[in-house]
């Protein structure tokens, strides 16, 4: 636990109910909801490799990474309430620790099946908590999604990353990886898909999904002419910045504007892990808007987070901790759904896959290793303590995901047969000028 994290019951003090109040309010008082989820979490927990060590003394699990419950009433209480939602919200509460966070949440993301009772699996839609109608990606709704996480603080997300400021996985030569290789894996990363790509000079690219620039400049380096678009305005700013610094204001369009709004025809498209934020129900327009703007015989590469089809299918419709507190509206799709949805809705196809989820899982540890250590810059630009339990958490059940195998990332090459060229070409956006 890192020395900069006040105690457990110190944490529990320092919620603030205003802008934690699911956190800081004591669960409600369900004795029989929290006398189940105690009976079946602890029946699990006895069958990991886990060491669970509670306050009074009692020791569950076979040997492995250590939880450490502070307040077992309210832990399962939380879980028979809220579940999975709970399990999260009760470390932000301080309520359970680890000191090996990621290898305890590993072991839990590799046993995900173990944990739910079949039968309970089974009526998942009558016990899991449903998104909320704000969750839908609509145009208005995407925005305000987008807001909620990336236009947090350009300052937070510069405390974590590299200097390429890129918020994606990096593609490493090999791992395990130290800090020092972060930067020149994001550059591997990023040139990578612009060879799947076949972007060079003259290419007419288009980025959907800006983040704060990296892959823009880099295509700019190469003498493709680049639009970029976003819904983020924090990001907008510090990209147009690092635009205007590198001098390629000439060769990179910026646009604050929702993927559905695009036009024009582009010889490449690109996007790195922006599918997540599309939404299944949503999954067949943006594949459209893709097969749309790109040319003939054009390519566009996505980076995309997967997670096998059956789980997928059992989720889908589930509420998450991780779209209730970091990326609301998000979810993962499958190769599969990528694959049906492309080929039903599309003339794209799938031609090329490169798969590195191990480099995923490397990338989030960099990530959650430098976040720990510039845990007090993080409380100077405001981020309470509750916050910084919530991104670490955020973190490691990222990191964990990859590495049980219940999370992937690759690059897709999607292609489109050969036609007569159409007319058009890249967008240059009056309101917003690079």
């Amino acid at each position: 636990m890192s020395p900069h994290i006040p105690s457990e019951y110190g944490r529990r003090a320092a919620v603030d109910p205003l802008r934690w109040p699911d956190v800081a309010r004591a669960p409600r008082r369900a004795p029989v909801r929290t006398a189940l989820a105690a009976r079946l979490v602890r029946r699990a927990l006895r069958r990991l490799p886990l060491r669970v060590r509670t306050e009074d003394g009692e020791s569950l699990g076979r040997g492995g990474p250590v939880l450490e419950l502070h307040d077992s009433e309210a832990f399962f209480a939380r879980i028979g309430r809220s579940g999975l939602i709970g399990f999260g919200e009760s470390y932000m509460a301080g309520e359970w620790d680890a000191p090996d966070l990621a290898g305890v949440l590993t072991v839990l993301a590799g046993n995900v099946t173990a944990l739910v009772p079949r039968r309970l699996q089974q009526l998942r839609a009558l016990w899991a908590a449903r998104q909320p109608a704000s969750g839908r990606n609509t145009e208005d709704h995407s925005r305000e999604n987008i807001h909620h996480h990336y236009d947090l603080s350009n300052d937070l997300f510069a405390l974590f990353l590299d200097d390429t400021l890129t918020y994606s996985s990096a593609l490493f030569s090999g791992i395990p990886a130290a800090w020092p290789d972060l930067a020149p894996a994001q550059r591997r990363k990023i040139d990578q898909l612009l060879d799947m790509a076949e972007v060079g000079p003259g290419t007419r690219l288009l980025e959907i999904g800006t983040g704060w620039g990296g892959l823009a400049l880099r295509a700019a380096d190469r003498g493709a002419q680049v639009v970029t678009a976003t819904l983020s305005e924090e990001q907008l700013k510090l990209a147009r910045e690092r635009v205007r610094a590198a001098g390629h204001e000439d060769r990179v369009t910026l646009l604050l504007r929702d993927y559905r709004q695009l036009t024009g025809t582009y010889d490449a498209i690109v996007s790195v892990e922006m599918i997540e934020a599309v939404g299944a129900e949503f999954w067949a327009g943006y594949f459209r808007c893709v097969d749309r703007l790109l040319a003939p015989g054009g390519r566009a590469v996505l980076q995309a987070i997967t997670m096998p089809h059956e789980r997928m299918l059992a989720t889908r419709n589930t509420y998450t901790w991780i779209q209730k507190y970091i990326f609301p509206g998000g979810l993962l799709p499958s190769l599969d759904a990528i694959d049906h949805t492309t080929r039903e809705a599309t003339g794209l196809r799938v031609t090329r896959q490169e798969l590195f989820g191990p480099h995923y899982a490397e990338t989030l540890r960099l990530w959650r290793e430098r976040f720990t250590e510039r845990a007090p810059e993080a409380a100077a630009l405001g981020f309470d303590a509750t916050f910084q339990r919530m991104w670490t958490f955020y973190l490691a059940y990222s990191e964990a995901g990859f590495r049980a195998g219940y999370l992937d990332v690759g690059q897709l090459l999607l292609t489109r047969p050969s036609e007569p060229a159409a007319p058009g070409g890249p967008e240059k956006d009056k309101e917003n000028p690079a």
